[in-house]
């Protein structure tokens, strides 16, 4: 049987440093989860608002696991509404926005839906649409695609 996707294959570990270029947002931490069908990104103060008749959102991303340091104030068109099931079970009606990931040495467009995850471990996950674009998954690897800077590391550390 042929492949689905005859893009070259990529190895991703269980965790990845991603960057959001279009954002501003040059690296933050995601988990890679096969489980999750659409990427999502923790977004804080989401507020939707219409702009020129269309529907738009506003937010912020905090890229630092446990600090608002160096957050990124952004406004992007909603691409789509969808009802996802959380992790722990809870439907939600979520708002997805078009953005660009870079994983690797790869820059994509993907479906990201935007939540609260103050209780997750990661900002984001990169889920399987997303992954279907050449990527293949080593449960037992991490970071295959390199890590940020030790400084950049640092500050995504709890600060005790």
């Amino acid at each position: 049987m042929a492949p689905r996707h005859p893009t070259p294959q990529s190895l991703v570990g269980w965790r990845e440093w991603v960057g959001l270029p279009g954002l501003g947002v040059p690296w933050i931490k995601a988990k890679i989860d096969t489980g999750a069908q659409t990427s999502s990104l923790h977004a804080f103060g989401l507020r939707e608002f219409t702009k020129d008749g269309a529907r738009w959102v506003r937010f912020e991303v905090h890229p630092w696991q446990y600090s608002p340091r160096d957050g990124v104030k952004i406004e992007l068109p909603v691409h789509d509404r969808r009802r996802v099931r959380s992790s722990t079970g809870h439907i939600q009606n979520r708002v997805v926005v078009l953005i660009e990931l870079r994983m690797l040495d790869r820059t994509l467009p993907v479906e990201v839906t935007l939540t609260r995850r103050d209780s997750m471990g990661f900002r984001m996950l990169v889920g399987r649409e997303a992954l279907s674009n050449g990527f293949l998954v080593d449960p037992a690897a991490s970071y295959l695609g390199g890590q940020p800077p030790r400084p950049v590391r640092k500050a995504n550390r709890r600060e005790e």
